[in-house]
């Protein structure tokens, strides 16, 4: 079993734990009941059910910083999965596109392997890139619940046509390296009740759909174009537009990886993501499947990366700049569907 998934699944056994302790622990305090957490009937195994499925999918685990201190998380009211590492002086800092969060703990680890001086003091997130481009913007600066703080990024990884035009207004720096590719699926509920079979069924007016937003996620422009390949303007008019008027297309908030969650949840039955995502999910054993789209409907994304224009530490982001078309990085990207980037 590859390592991430593994170490993704003990984080989950972790939490599954740690919620039936917390649940318990309420119900003696409050006095509603005795039943056990694990009568998924009860007050105690509803709430167990509903907690083991929110993130973090990743945990202290699969951060690389040697010295944790207090690990402070309770999911879902305290929650800050997609910044890693320490802010104590970091020698690298990577803005990456969260497409691709569940292999990026095994491709930090795997270039501290190569790099050893920058073991611990590599700093990356993994939020949507059009929120990542808003922080740049910002100096660096972002605020999480109550916290804020300001780390300025070395590299900046996200889809090549998105990474091209920030080249283009000066925010990145050539070369612009390319070493991944993904591919679209219909996200579904495991059994699919649904019976989806391919886009143009997305556009049925019983069929709730959980989409990204493509007010900040890049991966909308790609879906509407699927959904345009399929079924015409009109699939996609009806997806993106009509029934997100009505109400039976939600968008995601933050991320599309609220798309498993939400469809675990029952608040809909279907959602396009990458195919990556799907198998990310299926691997962890989550009440999640996936409908393969067709190559003439699909729409590929090519990953890049390149240095940020003034990076605080261009030498560390030159190193990775050279480590991230290795066989040793790709390795942590293979086992999720993504194919290798060769041109």
């Amino acid at each position: 079993m590859n390592n991430s998934v593994a170490s993704f699944k003990t984080a989950n056994r972790t939490i599954t734990r740690l919620m039936r302790l917390t649940a318990a622990g309420l119900l003696a305090i409050t006095g509603a009941g005795s039943a056990s957490a694990a009568d998924s009937d009860s007050p105690a195994g509803r709430l167990e059910k509903m907690e083991a499925l929110y993130p973090p999918w990743q945990s202290g685990e699969d951060d690389s910083t040697p010295a944790q201190g207090l690990v402070f998380t309770v999911p879902p009211v305290d929650v800050m999965v997609d910044f890693h590492g320490s802010l104590d002086q970091p020698a690298l800092v990577l803005y990456a596109s969260g497409n691709y969060f569940f292999a990026l703990a095994g491709l930090v680890q795997a270039f501290e392997k190569a790099f050893p001086v920058y073991r611990g003091h590599v700093f990356y997130e993994t939020l949507p890139p059009g929120l990542l481009v808003k922080q740049m913007d910002a100096g660096g600066t972002v605020r999480s619940g109550n916290m804020t703080f300001t780390v300025p990024p070395d590299v900046f990884m996200a889809e090549e046509k998105a990474s091209e035009l920030l080249v283009k207004d000066g925010r990145l720096a050539e070369p612009l390296i390319s070493f991944a590719t993904n591919d679209l699926t219909i996200m579904v509920p495991a059994g699919n009740p649904a019976d989806i079979t391919g886009l143009q069924d997305l556009g049925r007016p019983d069929l709730t759909l959980i989409m990204p937003n493509p007010a900040f996620e890049g991966v909308a422009r790609q879906i509407r174009s699927s959904l345009a390949k399929a079924g015409g303007e009109a699939l996609a008019q009806t997806v993106y537009d009509t029934k997100v008027a009505d109400g039976t297309t939600i968008l995601t908030r933050i991320h599309h990886r609220q798309t498993p969650l939400f469809l675990m949840h029952g608040l809909g039955m279907a959602g396009v993501t990458w195919k990556s995502e799907a198998i990310f999910q299926e691997k962890l054993g989550h009440a999640i499947s996936h409908i393969p789209i067709p190559p003439e409907q699909n729409t590929r994304a090519v990953y890049s990366a390149a240095m940020v224009t003034n990076a605080p530490h261009p030498e560390a982001a030159k190193a990775w700049l050279a480590f991230i078309r290795t066989d040793a990085a790709f390795a942590p990207f293979e086992p999720f569907g993504f194919d290798r980037y060769n041109k």
